[in-house]
């Protein structure tokens, strides 16, 4: 796999200080280290630093064997990192008093069974529903189709009481794009698209799974072995394909480019999609039935509560984005390897960004002039 070369394009970027340009050059270096010790075929990257964006590159190959390099404009899957979009769509709906977060879903959905009745609408963000699964080890329960699969889950009952526990599952975002759609009066995806990508200057987001025919997607892969590999075989690069039914995409289904999803996380920390109140509840842990706060807030993991909250959207183990609202922070990662897991090295990208100091006005002209050369290469 040809990656020690790492291609790369970058953006003109706005004047910086000294210790943005600095920052900007040590996450170069690791993310160069990092891709080659996991054998990452492709990778973008954007930080936010003080609501700007301060990096954006991409790196590497969107495609292995046919040696199509990764851009800015490339296309990568979010997968679960797309409930955090859905979370911001609930809160909008909240926001516009068209929803109330603390009523139970049954106010919004009347065909709910009468055991799922009593479950919040900010339980299903947060995971602590108690619902069951509607997917099992080998997709959709049943094996069969979305309505089947619905007409299973929808017979069982509650694993636990809600509020009670958290337990990761898909049926509360099948269940809030139904809440969505309904309050809404428009398709989930369209909502998104009008209140969101359309807001945040989103060109290049759309939805999809690696079955579909999408331009400029990026091919994913993995190393884990195969399931007739011996067990003594060195790792391979391999395909890997997930299927993303509509009815899921609310858990999973966004395409984008880190530019875009940098884009939307200016919009979200600068009051254009949701006012400060709601993005504090939004970002706020989830507190269970016993008083503790679960690892989950409104469609957003809490890698940490207090103090410097860090929330995050971590999907398919190959893409991640980590806010830090009290640094001013954001770091986008998007890879096409499973297993990339780049959530695990934000974090010290973010510390280079955390570190900033403003230069002198001479010095920051002076790293503009050499900011507004595009790079390329090695």
């Amino acid at each position: 796999m040809l990656i020690s070369a790492l291609p790369f394009a970058a953006q003109s970027l706005p004047a910086v200080s000294a210790g943005q340009y600095q920052a900007n050059d040590q996450t170069r270096q690791l993310i160069r280290q990092i891709m080659l010790e996991q054998r990452i075929p492709g990778l973008q990257i954007a930080v936010v630093k003080d609501g700007k964006i301060v990096l954006s590159e991409a790196y590497g190959l969107a495609n292995v064997e046919n040696g199509v390099i990764a851009s800015r404009e490339t296309r990568f899957p979010l997968n679960s990192a797309t409930k955090a979009f859905t979370g911001v769509a609930i809160a909008q709906l909240a926001q516009q008093g068209r929803l109330d977060l603390d009523a139970p879903a049954s106010r919004y959905l009347d065909d709910l069974p009468a055991t799922w009745k009593e479950v919040r609408v900010h339980q299903l963000l947060a995971h602590s529903s108690g619902l069951p699964d509607i997917l099992d080890a080998n997709g959709l329960l049943g094996g069969g189709s979305e309505a089947q699969a619905w007409t299973a889950v929808s017979a069982l009952p509650l694993e636990a009481t809600p509020g009670q526990r958290f337990t990761y599952n898909q049926t509360n975002y099948v269940l809030l794009a139904r809440i969505i759609a309904r309050q809404s009066g428009m398709p989930y995806e369209r909502f998104l698209a009008t209140g969101q990508f359309s807001a945040a200057g989103m060109a290049r987001t759309t939805f999809g799974d690696s079955y579909d025919l999408i331009p400029d997607a990026a091919t994913m892969y993995s190393l884990a072995p195969r399931t007739t590999d011996a067990p003594d075989r060195p790792q391979r690069l391999s395909h890997w394909f997930y299927d993303m039914p509509p009815s899921l995409w609310a858990g999973g289904g966004i395409l984008t480019t880190a530019d875009d999803t940098a884009r939307w996380l200016v919009a979200l920390s600068g009051d254009q999609l949701l006012q400060q109140a709601a993005r504090q509840r939004m970002w706020a842990p989830e507190r269970l039935a016993d008083g503790r706060a679960g690892p989950w807030a409104g469609g957003w993991p809490v890698l940490r509560a207090s103090p410097d909250l860090q929330v995050a959207g971590i999907g398919g183990a190959r893409s991640a984005f980590v806010v830090y609202p009290e640094r001013g922070v954001a770091v986008v990662v998007l890879t096409n390897l499973v297993g990339a897991n780049p959530q695990q090295f934000i974090p010290r990208i973010a510390d280079f960004y955390a570190r900033d100091a403003s230069a002198p006005g001479h010095e920051r002209v002076a790293l503009a002039r050499q900011q507004r050369t595009v790079v390329a290469g090695p």
